[in-house]
């Protein structure tokens, strides 16, 4: 027994310190046919029952310590020689693959919607999509516009070849498409682009983008839409920021109202861009018509709502202090790179 002790710690001690080589022979000295741990087993018939057990007992574990310790001192040495060789094979990529190109960004209108996005997500807000083809009925019919309105001429509306088709002129159709799938409550805003039949110039163009919202539910008051734009504009643009509610007119909104913000060129004071008026005209917003809640089956007798479109462009040229609408679009790098 004390010579199996001695093997143990014999070696335990050459195990730690060898390499491949050592390793094999090691295995050889005490596991192979003429090994030490061998002949201890060998031997046992020579041994009385009782010591035979014993004996028998601590050779195989001692033939099982050695197994093992060789087994994890080769995953040392492999891993080992596996770091080695990739310290040497090392290759330095950024020496070999050059990009003399700056990296790239979000394009300051799809920064803007992100942006907005986030202020009214944390307002309850969630976000759906529409498409940019619709017909006349989700275009116009559904939204309470009538037959004969201006609106609805080749001079401000582009048609496709079938002239059943258009290319949508706000999302507000996105409120027909949500209602139309889902019962109230609803609470959504429907990012997207848009189209006009309209000349371009410093604050006007064909295609831009919107950002429409829509809250649909029992006992929605117009309270509740000047409490929800409010927020937004002060989450958004700074805290305290003067805005008026203006009556106006929208034929799928009941009453209606545009917002107006401060002048954030001059404060309020009075300049060009505000044709010295120091109000700035944001958005357009209302309280949903029945009509509207009608054309999807919504009871109108239970149910009020409120909906409100806001341009994106707008938004971007207020907060990033842009005098024409057109450096959007242009692919200016010298333009882009600012954001």
């Amino acid at each position: 027994m004390d010579d199996i002790k001695r093997i143990v710690d014999e070696v335990t001690q050459k195990i730690r310190s060898a390499n491949i080589e050592i390793l094999e022979n090691i295995k050889s000295e005490y596991l192979g046919k003429n090994g030490v741990v061998t002949k201890i087993l060998k031997s046992l018939s020579h041994y009385s029952v009782e010591d035979r057990k014993k004996v028998g007992f601590e050779a195989n574990r001692v033939k099982s310590v050695i197994e093992s310790g060789i087994k994890e001192r080769k995953e040392v040495l492999k891993k080992a020689s596996l770091a080695e060789k990739m310290r040497k094979e090392k290759v330095d990529c950024s020496s070999i693959f050059y990009f003399p190109f700056s990296k790239g960004s979000f394009h300051p209108v799809l920064q803007t919607i992100q942006d907005m996005s986030l202020v009214f997500k944390s307002l309850g807000f969630s976000i759906a999509e529409g498409p940019e083809i619709e017909t006349d009925w989700y275009n116009f019919k559904a939204l309470n516009i009538p037959e004969n309105h201006p609106v609805k001429n080749v001079t401000d509306t582009f048609y496709l070849n079938d002239m059943r088709n258009l290319l949508r002129t706000h999302t507000s159709p996105g409120q027909v498409h949500v209602m139309e799938k889902q019962k109230p409550p609803v609470k959504v805003i429907i990012p997207g682009r848009v189209y006009r039949n309209e000349s371009s110039d410093a604050s006007h163009s064909s295609t831009f983008h919107q950002i429409e919202g829509l809250r649909v539910d029992k006992d929605v008051t117009f309270l509740d839409l000047k409490a929800v734009l409010t927020k937004f504009i002060h989450s958004f643009f700074c805290r305290g920021l003067n805005l008026r509610f203006r009556p106006s007119y929208f034929q799928f909104t009941e009453p209606s109202a545009e917002v107006d913000i401060q002048c954030l060129f001059c404060k309020g004071r009075g300049c060009s861009l505000c044709k010295n008026s120091g109000w700035i005209e944001m958005l357009g917003c209302g309280m949903v018509h029945p009509n509207v809640l009608k054309a999807v089956n919504y009871d109108s007798e239970i149910y009020t709502g409120y909906a409100f479109g806001i341009g994106v462009e707008r938004v971007a040229m207020f907060k990033y202090k842009i005098d024409d609408i057109r450096l959007f679009y242009e692919n200016d790098l010298r333009f882009l790179k600012q954001f």
